[in-house]
Formats: C-alpha cells, sequence, structure tokens
C-alpha cells in the first residue's frame, strides 16, 4: 500500500470500498461555439472519446477506490479546424484534492495550454503508447494525465509524484518529432516542456515541490485543527518559493502553483493576525506581482 493510499484513507474516513484499476475522474467539455460547421455532432464524440480515454485508461500500477479517484476538469475550446479533422483549441487543466476535516477541495492544477493542436477521427480510436510517438492528441492527454497524478501524489508526500513526472517527461520526449507547438524548449518558456523540466529535472524548483507537500499536509490539512500553525507553515513555505521565483523568474511551475492556489492563500491569510497578513502580503507580492492588487487586499 503507498504512502498516499494511507493518508488518503485517513482523509476521507469512509467504510472500505472495491478497488478499481483507474486513477482520474475526470469531466470532460468541448466547447466549440467559434467553429462554423454544421456537423456538431464530431464534438460530442470527441468529448466522449477524450473523457474515456482520460478515465477509463490504466496511468498506473497502483490501486484506487473510488472516493481515492483524482478529480479533475479538462475544457477544451475549440479556436478552428482548419480542414476536416484537424482542431487548434486552448485548454484549461484543473484538479482538485480534498482538505481533512472538511468538506472542502482545494485546487490543485490550474494550467492553461494555448497550444493545442491535434488531429481527431470519428472513426479512429485513441490509442497511446508511452513508449513511442502516436499522435499528438493522445499525447497532450496522457501528459496532462501524469502531470494531475504526480501533482496529486505530491501532495501527499514528499516528492512523491516523481514515478508520474518522469512519465510526463517521456511523453514530451517522444513528442519532440511532432510539428505541432508546445513540446520543445526553444518555443516558449511556459508550455510543456518547461512544465516537465520544473516538475522532474530542474533541482531549482525541488523547495517548490517540497512546498506543495507541506502547503497540503502540514497547512491546509492542519487548518481545521490549529490554524495558527498551518498559517506559520505556509508562511514558512513561501519563504522558499519567493526564493526559487527570484533564482528561476518566471518559472512555470511557480505560476502554476500561484494559478492555483491564490485566492485560497488570500482567503487563508484574512484570518491571520496583522503581522502574518504583512508577510503573506510582502511575501506574496513578490511571489505573484500580476496579482499584487489582490494580496493588496491583505493590509488595506
Amino acid at each position: 500500500m503507498t504512502y498516499r493510499k494511507i493518508l488518503y484513507l485517513l482523509l476521507l474516513t469512509l467504510f472500505t470500498q472495491p478497488l478499481l484499476a483507474q486513477e482520474l475522474a475526470f469531466t470532460v467539455t468541448v466547447n466549440a461555439d467559434r467553429v462554423q460547421t454544421t456537423e456538431r455532432r464530431i464534438f460530442q464524440n470527441m468529448q466522449s472519446s477524450i473523457e474515456q480515454f482520460l478515465n477509463n485508461r490504466k496511468w498506473t500500477t497502483d490501486e484506487f477506490s473510488q472516493q481515492e479517484k483524482i478529480k479533475g476538469n479538462l475544457v477544451i475550446t475549440i479556436e478552428q479546424m482548419p480542414t476536416l479533422g484537424n482542431f487548434s483549441a486552448t485548454v484549461q487543466v484543473q484538479t482538485t484534492r480534498p482538505v481533512y476535516n472538511t468538506n472542502y477541495e482545494s485546487l490543485v492544477l490550474n494550467f492553461a495550454d494555448r497550444n493545442w493542436q491535434f488531429e481527431y477521427l470519428e472513426s479512429q480510436p485513441l490509442e497511446f503508447n508511452p513508449n513511442n510517438f502516436t499522435n499528438n492528441l493522445t499525447s497532450l492527454l496522457a501528459f496532462y494525465a501524469y502531470v494531475a497524478i504526480g501533482l496529486d501524489y505530491d501532495t501527499f508526500s514528499n516528492l512523491g509524484g516523481n514515478p508520474h513526472f518522469e512519465q510526463a517527461y517521456n511523453v514530451v520526449n517522444n513528442a519532440q518529432q511532432s510539428p505541432r507547438p508546445g513540446w520543445k524548449q526553444f518555443e516558449s518558456n511556459r508550455n510543456r516542456y518547461w512544465l516537465a523540466e520544473n516538475l522532474f529535472i530542474n533541482q531549482t524548483m525541488a523547495p517548490v515541490r517540497e512546498a506543495i507537500y507541506r502547503y497540503h499536509r502540514h497547512g491546509l490539512d492542519k487548518m481545521s485543527s490549529d490554524p495558527a500553525a498551518a498559517r506559520e507553515e505556509i508562511l514558512t513555505l513561501l519563504v522558499n518559493i519567493e526564493a526559487a521565483a527570484r533564482t528561476v523568474p518566471g518559472a512555470i511551475l511557480i505560476v502554476s502553483f500561484m494559478d492555483a492556489k491564490s485566492d485560497e492563500l488570500v482567503n487563508i491569510f484574512k484570518a491571520g493576525t496583522t503581522e502574518e497578513k504583512q508577510k503573506a502580503y510582502d511575501l506574496l507580492s513578490k511571489i505573484d506581482p500580476n496579482n499584487s492588487n489582490k494580496y493588496r487586499s491583505l493590509i488595506n
């Protein structure tokens, strides 16, 4: 039994359920309002096929009960269909994690990918080979499946997501032959390549990975029993994230973390002391300057 499973069972305090192979419970939405076509059925089938691909595939060797499945949302907004079966889209990927002794689910991943280009034909099943590049769509889906699973594991044990981030990094490497954007190092500093690099390769980001664990297990999970200690823990880990942000400005892992946690952090420290609010504001406005006005509410 994995450390994640032990902690998850403690969090949920549920009766024993039959174990299932699949790890993900994603809701997929395909929005094709911008595409001018009378053939709307393809988008319904696309939505169903993608959801089944994510949720019915076994991504790890671990066993998950129904209550342990990782909840997520994948919102695909089709921007163009330049030719039949070819699509460009923007995508929002979100996952959540339950917080101990509450009904609250915390946003863990909130990532916008604006460079989805893929082929989809209703007559062809979605196939994926972890050792080879098959097509862009299944590589995109597999990449975010592994990232979602890895981040979930990171919230339960320190650096627990490593095996799954390695798989995500392998997807990136295999996709280097793809002509589609988002996979290559030189294209952007905020694409899939750099997200995988931050999560698996870049040791400067290790304190951020460790902070993800501490934030959830020693921060959120203890908020109901000892909120002062939980806030102190979160302030300490924010110091480490701020140091990493100074070393690697604009690192996509830090941007992604703040995209998921900014509103939650404001709510956490609104209940703190004046000193905690000031410290939180100082750190958050340095880590995430684009949202400094949001954090200013802590000291106004």
